[in-house]
């Protein structure tokens, strides 16, 4: 009789934890990389350079071919996926120096900060770019609000990006391997007596700067602002890869028992690109290349750490970009001599600040083995609708204004897509709705000379039709009238007037 009870304990066990699995919230894991674009990823179209690891992703989970990033520089889009809400709401979400003071309002409900609630630990480890402190940070000592105040329990970032100061690490709140007797001092606007530069200093410099990037020299490196002291924090930039990878491996290990969103901010292929000496030479398209390759590899890494903690089949893992891809961003890196014949944009036109599509459309994948099944999507999704969805599939009763709840579409079950979408670049914007995009007039160039791309900027409307030409190259905007009269007349309801540098001018 005893034994049988036992059976029958056994059995329940079994049970019971059975269904406690089938209905546990997943982890979250969101790969962010940066710059990445349309046309650099293997199942987008590149032939040029191998993503094995991407293509997995997308292979075995859901493959978008209309995914959109926010914006089509890196903070607004930054500021979209943990908030829900356009950037073009909020004034101060523009590319920051390494020195601005934090965006997000500790008070404004974050993606983090609902996952929370949802009995997430929840994580940042690699890029942000969204602010530290209130407008004036003392770098050696605690730095108060960051990530950690806007729903991270845990954050391992640089504050800006690669190419600006400062050039350290920071671990909730504070500069990693700082000494103290040698204190950081940063200044975006004046240069620090007896520091060399990049325009003054050529001869200490390992990567020659093309425009805007020769202030502070950091390992043979120029970069964007001034820095002095902190020698012992100072990153390895051809480490960074390994050293967020490892920080990444080391949270999922220590977090596998519970529920846990990792939010993964890679530093590729953002200039300056330093490839790890394993990684130079691994494609034909020179460093930018090479460092794509690198950021697959880690992604593999990653995969492979959640197959070995075996918790691959509780992860849902959301794989994008923060805008899309250019060449020379600042440095003589070989980018453009060696791009040979690929085509970082796709069949897309544009690219980093630029409102055409390659600016905002991305790589956007959704993995959860032996949830989602392999698919190719085509419906319209943006990551604002992230918090809305991963809300709906935490329970979480919380929604975003600007965040659509498409988590069945992320999950493959619908075909749904979001009807309309601003799109945004450097603080101009557009509007599609459908599979129609209209642009208002803008005054500027209408190419970013020292990125050679055509950002978009017109002295008249252009409006285009995605279904039959997503390359950008036929302007209906005379020809359909009627369209574009609609088409501005809602873009104006939702983004509201005002928002147009050519005032008064009439539809024609």
């Amino acid at each position: 009789m005893k034994s049988r009870v036992n059976v029958l304990i056994i059995f329940l066990s079994i049970l019971l934890s059975g269904c406690k699995n089938e209905n546990q919230i997943p982890n979250i894991i969101i790969i962010y990389t940066d710059d990445l674009g349309y046309g650099d990823v293997g199942v987008y179209g590149a032939k040029e350079i191998s993503t094995p690891n991407m293509d997995f992703l997308a292979k075995n989970g859901v493959q978008f071919t209309q995914g959109y990033a926010s914006s089509a520089t890196c903070t607004p889009s930054r500021y979209a996926l943990l908030t829900g809400t356009y950037p073009w709401k909020e004034k101060k979400a523009r590319i920051l120096p390494g020195t601005a003071p934090l965006i997000i309002d500790t008070t404004q409900m974050t993606l983090p900060k609902m996952l929370k609630q949802q009995g997430y630990e929840t994580a940042v480890i690699g890029k942000w770019h969204l602010g530290l402190g209130t407008g004036k940070v003392d770098w050696n000592n605690h730095i108060t609000p960051g990530p950690n105040e806007v729903g991270f329990d845990y954050s391992y970032i640089m504050a800006a990006t690669q190419d600006r100061v400062p050039t350290v690490y920071i671990e909730n709140g504070y500069v990693d391997g700082l000494d103290t007797s040698d204190p950081i001092e940063i200044s975006y606007q004046k240069n620090f007596e007896g520091q060399p530069t990049g325009k003054n200093n050529p001869e200490l410099l390992s990567m020659m700067w093309h425009h805007g990037h020769n202030s502070s020299i950091v390992n043979g490196i120029p970069r964007i602002g001034f820095m002095k002291g902190g020698d012992s924090a100072k990153w390895s930039d051809i480490d960074m890869a390994d050293h967020f990878l490892n920080k990444v491996k080391l949270y999922v290990k220590s977090k596998k028992e519970k529920p846990f969103f990792l939010y993964y901010g890679m530093q590729q292929p953002h200039v300056p690109r330093t490839p790890h000496p394993r990684f130079i030479g691994a494609t034909s398209l020179g460093p930018r290349g090479d460092v794509i390759a690198e950021a697959d590899w880690c992604i593999g890494e990653l995969i492979k750490t959640l197959k070995e903690e075996n918790i691959i089949e509780n992860t849902l893992i959301i794989f994008s970009s923060d805008n899309g891809p250019v060449l020379n961003d600042g440095y003589y890196d070989d980018a453009v001599e060696k791009n040979g014949n690929h085509t970082p944009a796709g069949v897309l036109r544009g690219g980093k600040y630029s409102l055409f599509e390659a600016g905002t459309r991305v790589p956007f994948i959704t993995y959860w083995k032996g949830k989602i099944m392999p698919k190719k999507s085509n419906s319209l999704v943006s990551q604002l609708d992230l918090f809305s969805s991963l809300a709906k599939l935490t329970g979480s009763d919380l929604r975003a204004d600007d965040s659509i709840d498409l988590m069945d579409t992320f999950m493959g079950k619908s075909d749904e897509g979001r009807s309309e979408l601003i799109l945004e670049a450097t603080t101009r914007t557009a509007f599609r709705s459908g599979n129609w995009v209209m642009i208002p007039p803008y005054r500027g160039p209408a190419v970013l000379k020292a990125v050679n791309i055509e950002i978009a900027n017109s002295q008249k409307y252009q409006l285009y039709n995605l279904s039959n030409d997503i390359s950008q190259k036929v302007n209906l905007a005379e020809s359909e009238p009627e369209k574009l009269q609609e088409m501005n007349s809602r873009f104006t309801e939702i983004r509201g007037e005002g928002y147009n540098q050519i005032k008064k001018l009439e539809l024609k």
